[in-house]
């Protein structure tokens, strides 16, 4: 328990002391004598009893100097927010996405080139494509990320919104499941460059006045090849804080051994962001886990502190107290004699 006004304290018992000062100085003198010891009794002291009144009088006035003081309990209550991130899901639709995933890729030797056209038949119908396999790691993705605002871009010859950032994990997710390879019929290069600004744009238009961390997660199986350089665009997103993390899917060694590709995930790197090589589904599976284990929301704390006033339980009683003492003045037992 605190007081508000600690200073009346000071002027209270100053107000006191004068109190006690007048009442000494204004009290009347008088002669009088006594044959009392002349008595053979005993002599007989007055009961304290006699005293209640002014003892309840003094503890009454002691209580309402406190109540003035106000007293207060004060409290803290701490209000803890989860707060998330903006993801955008920048997801790849150019042609070599409909290749399956850990399909058999014979030797670059020729002469163990062995296999029949009807084996390759084979190993070609087994499995998921690129992009169901990408698209169920999404949708993983996804549910797990309970408390971040995500949406969905996909890119071919050019850069499409499907799902703006959204909380509504449900209805992502089924926009998620309609993602094919007929949704950009007719077109089959990669715009990674194209599909980086678009995610930037839309982090930016979103933003609001309560900026949150934002994050590109892209996936892509191929090289840039139309539109602007992606290696441009990620200084873009780097100046406007936008973490990028790009993730390979099956993407072949000749391709990411190439110098342009090199430079991307260089750049990738630079600015913050993680490459992932996933050429199995098993590696998409994990590297969208390992995003999500990077990527997580901070916790928000605010202080309530509340002053809750207790006045009363001081003033209350000093109430009783008075009220005592002036009906205890009417009985004579205490009515001083003298």
């Amino acid at each position: 328990m605190r007081f508000l006004r600690p200073e009346l304290a000071w002027w209270l018992a100053g107000a006191l002391a004068v109190l006690f000062v007048v009442r000494w100085r204004v009290r009347r003198s008088f002669a009088a004598s006594t044959t009392v010891s002349r008595l053979a009794t005993a002599v007989y002291r007055a009961s304290p009893v006699r005293r209640l009144p002014l003892a309840a009088l003094a503890i009454g006035l002691a209580l309402i100097a406190i109540a003035l003081m106000e007293p207060v309990l004060p409290s803290a209550v701490t209000e803890v927010q989860s707060r998330g991130l903006d993801i955008v899901m920048l997801l790849d639709l150019s042609s070599s996405m409909q290749e399956r995933m850990e399909r058999f890729r014979p030797s670059r030797d020729m002469a163990r080139l062995t296999f029949t056209s009807q084996d390759s038949m084979t190993t070609r119908v087994r499995g998921k494509t690129r992009l169901e396999a990408t698209k169920d790691a999404i949708k993983s993705f996804v549910v797990r990320r309970r408390d971040d605002r995500i949406a969905l871009i996909v890119f071919s010859d050019n850069a499409y919104v499907v799902s703006p950032l959204t909380f509504d994990h449900g209805y992502l997710l089924r926009y998620i499941d309609m993602v094919d390879d007929q949704i950009l019929r007719g077109e089959g290069m990669t715009a990674i460059g194209d599909g980086l600004a678009l995610a930037n744009y839309l982090l930016a238009r979103q933003a609001g006045s309560d900026r949150r961390n934002q994050v590109i997660v892209l996936l892509s199986d191929g090289e840039n090849n139309k539109g602007r350089d992606p290696v441009d665009v990620l200084a873009e997103s780097n100046a406007a804080s936008i973490r990028v993390h790009f993730i390979g899917v099956d993407l072949e060694e000749a391709i990411r051994n190439k110098p342009q590709a090199q430079k991307l995930l260089q750049t990738v790197r630079r600015y913050g962001g993680q490459y992932f090589d996933a050429n199995t589904i098993r590696d998409l599976d994990a590297a969208s886990r390992t995003i999500d284990s990077l990527e997580k929301g901070v916790l928000v704390g605010k202080v309530h502190v509340h002053d809750a006033p207790v006045y009363q339980w001081f003033a209350l009683p000093a109430l009783v107290l008075l009220v005592t003492s002036i009906g205890l003045r009417a009985v004579p037992f205490f009515v001083d004699q003298t």
